[in-house]
């Protein structure tokens, strides 16, 4: 679901569809169009502090130069952009940089002191920055004799707007004054100020500059710690109730994961900390968060994509469904025109042979899917009761859509029509009406008959017969002319939903077009073997950068490693997986919201998109998506049920997971080298079923 943050082939450059640079609604203005380069600074090779609405972007070697958009922000604006350290007038030797959490790193460099002759270094010098612009500097000795050292440090902001960073148009740093113990700067009513404990021996306002004289003794420490502030305006509030500890603790479970391979246990630690991190508020509605869809270019409102992150992440508990759903649910379009019922939402880039198209008709389509599977997985009825009104006129605004000739056009009522649009109002469709059933609301025979319907168009008029097998349509234009070009989209044709008892609804697709589909995803043309490809290498117009073109987008990986484990095609879903595992590793186990799909080759590493966002929202709820469809956990908690589906070919060895939600209550799973799923723990009173 990922956004293109750069212009599509042949579009002039301007703003990306879409996209919201970093600060809430309603806070600022996006450039003008024409006014910002063709690409967004590359952030791939930064480390990224991430504790929403603060973020700090900062070099592997620890100094925050002013350089593109390194500094430390808060709700969308740079409160610091230079922060350089000097011993002695001389900057640290980097030696390590990494991420300790999703909101901190830390950073280690050494220096030789002054007069020694040896090649040893006799003083490290450790970093740790949060994301909030915190950060504590540690000198360490290890030279026999006391040291007196000249320490400095170098600040320095221009109190610029992130979207006025990513276009390169951020203007000179500020002139700060002498604040208390550290520095201020102000411009045009805003302000940012560092405050330094212990005091500086001097502070230099016009230079920027803060002096201590430290004096070390042998094997001792000298530390500075740094606090930025900004306004009020930008000041970062920590999240209602999640006190002192880790952001977003009450909204998803501490979940884990151990086995034969370590690796899925770090994927999922690493996901589910980035899942916090990018947990922001809904300012008109401070009680609701949601995810924001990634970091640094996408914290706007809420999103199709918080959404599909939200149900993907359903096994870590519900409540950030509720409160996602709620956000969505209060832009939803009311009246009694055609639009009645639609969530709105931007127009998205669709890759080279389709117009873009509109995420509302997406929000739209996924509301009343994500709430009837939040039901399923324990969803507290007062939840339920608020937001099924939202559902009903989501799935009225459906059957008005689909009214004409049984499809779903997109983004307008005079198309195209996409595959992937089809499948999602599909689901809507049997998942609404078995909601509707469920809550004794009316309508659910109607949905069910507008899904008949749809999937007797689609297997007609998208499905293309071939010597080979035969292969679903992307699309079909207003025309009627089909467009057959294969990519990852087809994964969505997989994705069914839950359904009641464990079971899951009725697909597009016959059994054997579902396994046609499955084998085309598991070609070299898609299957990259760091995950799935946009676009086929074999189509016209692949590219292997483009988001919707030939790129590797995680949620999609992820949506067709579940769907192909669903529908019994274990070769294939474990190829997928594999790959985005491996992938995964290679990044430090934070997934990109996408990368390049360049074929993996021995001794190879995935290629990093250089505008993709990094944490994003999709990529981490992804990972646990894929990571769970392992064990292929199916929960009815209104029926009182819960039963696992497990890889039975086990491609990771054998893997428990443990910390996940199910009917509110704590829920493990086991799965064996032979594929046997065993529950360790659940709620009480849940019949368990394998």
């Amino acid at each position: 679901m990922a956004l293109s943050p750069v212009p599509a082939p042949g579009r002039p450059p301007g703003p990306p569809v879409g996209h919201s640079l970093g600060r809430p609604s309603g806070s600022g203005a996006s450039p003008p169009r024409g006014a910002r380069p063709a690409e967004l600074p590359s952030v791939h090779g930064a480390l990224l502090c991430v504790a929403l609405p603060a973020l700090a972007v900062c070099a592997e070697h620890g100094q925050l130069t002013g350089e593109g958009p390194e500094g430390v922000y808060a709700a969308g604006r740079r409160l610091l952009s230079r922060c350089v350290l000097r011993v002695a007038g001389r900057e640290p030797v980097p030696l390590q940089g990494r991420l300790a959490a999703a909101d901190r790193a830390v950073f280690l460099g050494v220096l030789r002191v002054p007069g020694d002759g040896g090649p040893d270094p006799g003083l490290t010098v450790e970093r740790t920055r949060s994301a909030d612009g915190t950060e504590r500097i540690t000198l360490r000795s290890s030279v026999a004799r006391p040291l007196r050292l000249p320490v400095e440090i170098a600040l320095g902001t221009d109190l610029a707007d992130l979207g006025a960073v990513a276009s390169g148009r951020s203007g000179p740093e500020l002139t700060g004054s002498v604040h208390g113990t550290g520095l201020r700067w102000t411009r045009g009513g805003r302000s940012a100020a560092v405050i330094a404990d212990p005091p500086p021996t001097d502070s230099l306002a016009a230079a920027g500059v803060l002096r201590w004289e430290a004096e070390v003794a042998p094997g001792g420490t000298f530390t500075v710690q740094l606090r930025v502030r900004g306004d009020s305006s930008t000041r970062p509030r920590a999240l209602a109730g999640a006190g002192a500890g880790r952001p977003g603790g009450h909204l998803l479970a501490d979940a884990q994961a151990e086995g034969d391979d370590p690796r899925p246990g770090e994927l999922l630690r690493a996901s589910v900390e980035d899942l916090r991190a990018l947990l922001q508020r809904d300012p008109a509605h401070p009680a609701d968060v949601h995810l924001a869809a990634g970091v640094p270019w996408r914290c706007g409102p809420v999103t199709a994509e918080a959404l599909w992150a939200a149900r993907m992440a359903l096994p870590l508990g519900t409540r950030l469904a509720a409160t996602t759903l709620r956000a969505l649910g209060r832009t939803q379009l009311a009246g009694a025109g055609p639009e009645s019922g639609r969530i709105p939402g931007p127009l998205r880039d669709a890759g080279p042979h389709l117009p873009p198209g509109c995420t509302g008709v997406e929000a739209t389509l996924a509301f009343p899917a994500v709430l009837a599977e939040a039901r399923r997985w324990g969803l507290p009825t007062a939840d339920l009761e608020e937001l099924l009104p939202v559902a009903e006129c989501c799935l009225g605004w459906l059957r008005r859509a689909a009214a004409g000739n049984g499809l779903v056009p997109d983004p307008g009522p005079s198309g195209p029509w996409r595959a992937e649009t089809q499948a999602h109002a599909h689901r809507a469709a049997l998942l609404g009406a078995d909601l509707l059933d469920a809550c004794g609301r009316p309508g659910g025979d109607a949905l069910r008959e507008a899904g008949r319907t749809l999937r007797e168009r689609f297997r007609r008029e998208f499905w293309r017969d071939d010597r080979a097998g035969g292969r679903p349509a992307v699309g079909r234009t207003s025309d009627g002319r089909p467009l057959p070009h294969l990519g990852g989209w087809a994964a969505h044709l997989l994705d069914t939903g839950l359904l009641g008892g464990g079971r899951h609804a009725q697909g597009l697709l016959d059994r054997t077009e579902t396994e046609q589909v499955a084998r085309l995803l598991g070609t070299p043309a898609l299957d990259s073997g760091w995950g799935l490809r946009g676009l086929g290498t074999k189509e016209s117009g692949h590219n292997p950068f483009g988001h919707r073109a030939g790129a590797v987008r995680v949620h999609e990986t992820a949506v067709a490693v579940a769907g192909l484990a669903a529908a019994g095609h274990e070769k294939e879903a474990a190829s997928l997986l594999r790959g985005l595992i491996d992938a995964a590793e290679a990044f430090g186990h934070r997934l990109p919201e996408m990368y390049a799909g360049e074929q993996r080759t021995v001794g190879g590493r995935p290629v990093p998109h250089p505008a993709a966002c990094r944490p994003a929202a999709v990529a981490a709820a992804g990972a646990v998506h894929a990571l769970l469809a392992l064990a292929g956990i199916r929960p009815d908690a209104p029926g009182r049920s819960v039963s696992t589906h497990p890889l039975r070919s086990a491609p990771l060895g054998a893997i428990r997971f443990s910390g996940l939600v199910v009917a509110g209550a704590p829920f493990a799973v086991r799965v064996g080298r032979l594929g046997l799923g065993m529950v360790e723990e659940a709620a009480e009173g849940l019949q368990l079923g394998v």
